[in-house]
């Protein structure tokens, strides 16, 4: 009888054992056969995880329950560091509903793979061959497609330990050194210097991981001429939207131009000429505006024209009322949000090095070159490939979404336009729009942004199946283009 008992005691825990051994299995051939959709099933359980945690009465300041599409929009633009919101931010979290998006954002900045690998590395002191693959996957997208990779690129598989460790070191280090530089304007704002200690690590945390979520209610209306204070802001956007392949080559190559990559050479140069060219644009077509920069003296003008071409690119901080700006400001944002920053990098938006690659490209055609050269560097035709898909399906992906949303809402086409970029690019910056959206509307903008910070690429690699290698080629024939 004492057997029968004892036996019937072990059998549950065996089912246990092999249910855990068969899951731990699944999730290992999961993250080796397509670390693309182990990453977006991650990405989904972490929006699933704190939407449960938004809801939660004591994630809202007045103790309610919140609605589930507040929360769950919440918990997107959290992990998915974008910035829009259905609530007021400032006001409808509690201390604990803050401290859940301070924690979110740091999570969906650094990138569900590259978190879990830095995690691995911190426990087990090593980096085994799957681990690196897993988190090569996070720093280069290309690498999600099956085959083999040429190691030609960026950040080598050798080297990915050195950047797991530039990445962890990076984000902290310039996380304090941007909320020390923040403080002081905080205290000379009138802020508490206790909440000045919390609010300048949010701040800090929400420039780098280029968020633009604010803790107070006014936003950056009381820093509107504090100079300091919103370079520093921008200074923290600018090294979050850069990407951490480029950090990496600046921090062990910085006095050596030479020996920079191709990437951190495209990345940096089309981000400094986005942004003189999008400030010297705002202020051609802002500077008469009365409701916007038309009232600012000469210095405060230029200032903040070039401050929003900066937030357009993926920082989401404003200082000007969006709604306010002329269309033709508008439509010039939605290009810049589109671009958004570099490849592996807190910014969204197609990125500067797709946008580089393709410009490049037309230059070569236009040369009648057979190949696609720069900085003495042939950049292969697949790269070029992937560039344009890249363009193709952000294009369709904001097409539909746009043209969905407007036939919910019967709104304005503009404002519609610049909120879905502004939520694919991942940037934060809305006409007003986005808080009055109906429920079916903002799920719509909710799979917009997941889909825009998942990245097309990766989600093209997750969906499709695994590659083929075709052993035979079929005729040529070349139809009329253009």
């Amino acid at each position: 009888m004492t057997d029968g008992r004892r036996g019937a005691r072990v059998a549950p825990r065996l089912r246990l054992r092999v249910i855990g051994h068969a899951v731990v299995e699944f999730f290992r051939e999961l993250t080796q056969r397509s670390p693309a959709r182990f990453a977006i099933i991650i990405f989904l359980s972490l929006i699933l995880v704190f939407t449960g945690l938004f809801s939660l009465p004591i994630a809202s300041a007045d103790g309610q329950v919140t609605p589930f599409a507040d929360a769950f929009f919440t918990a997107v633009s959290t992990i998915c560091v974008t910035g829009l919101a259905t609530v007021d931010m400032a006001t409808h979290w509690s201390p604990f509903g803050h401290v859940l998006v301070f924690v979110g954002v740091q999570i969906g900045a650094l990138g569900v793979l590259t978190l879990a690998s830095i995690l691995g590395l911190v426990i087990s002191r090593r980096l085994g061959l799957r681990a690196k693959l897993i988190a090569a996957s996070d720093s280069n997208p290309l690498r999600t497609h099956g085959g083999p990779v040429n190691e030609s690129q960026t950040v080598q598989l050798g080297q990915i330990g050195s950047l797991l460790a530039t990445v962890a070191l990076s984000t902290l280090v310039i996380e304090a050194i941007i909320a020390v530089l923040l403080f002081p304007g905080l205290i000379l704002a009138g802020v508490p210097w206790h909440a000045a200690l919390w609010e300048a690590p949010f701040y800090a945390a929400m420039a780098f991981t280029n968020t633009g979520f604010t803790p107070n209610a006014e936003g950056l209306e009381p820093f509107r001429h504090d100079y300091f204070f919103l370079t520093a802001l921008m200074a923290g956007v600018f090294l979050g939207s850069i990407g951490f392949p480029v950090i990496y080559t600046l921090r062990r190559e910085l006095w050596h131009v030479r020996r920079w990559s191709l990437h951190a050479k495209l990345t940096l140069i089309t981000t400094v000429l986005l942004f003189f060219a999008g400030g010297a644009v705002f202020l051609v077509l802002e500077y008469d505006n009365l409701l916007t920069l038309g009232t600012e003296d000469a210095w405060d003008t230029t200032f903040q024209a070039f401050f929003l071409s900066a937030m357009t690119r993926s920082g989401g901080f404003a200082i000007l009322d969006i709604g306010e700006l002329n269309q033709s400001s508008l439509l010039v944002g939605c290009m810049l949000m589109f671009v958004g920053g570099g490849s592996a990098s807190t910014a969204g938006g197609i990125k500067v090095t797709t946008l580089a690659v393709i410009a490049l490209a037309v230059v070569s055609e236009a040369k009648g070159r057979a190949s696609n050269q720069v900085f003495g560097r042939r950049i292969p035709s697949d790269v070029l490939r992937v560039a344009l898909s890249v363009v193709a399906w952000g294009a369709t992906i904001v097409a539909i979404s746009t043209i969905i949303i407007t036939q919910i809402t019967k709104a304005d086409l503009g404002d519609v336009l610049f909120d879905v970029i502004s939520g694919f690019a991942t940037v934060g910056l809305s006409t007003g729009l986005t808080e009055t959206l109906p429920d079916p509307a903002v799920y719509v903008l909710a799979i917009t942004i997941v889909m825009g910070r998942v990245g097309t690429v990766t989600l093209a690699a997750a969906v499709a199946a695994a590659s083929r290698s075709q052993l035979y080629s079929l005729p040529v024939e070349r139809p009329i283009v253009g």
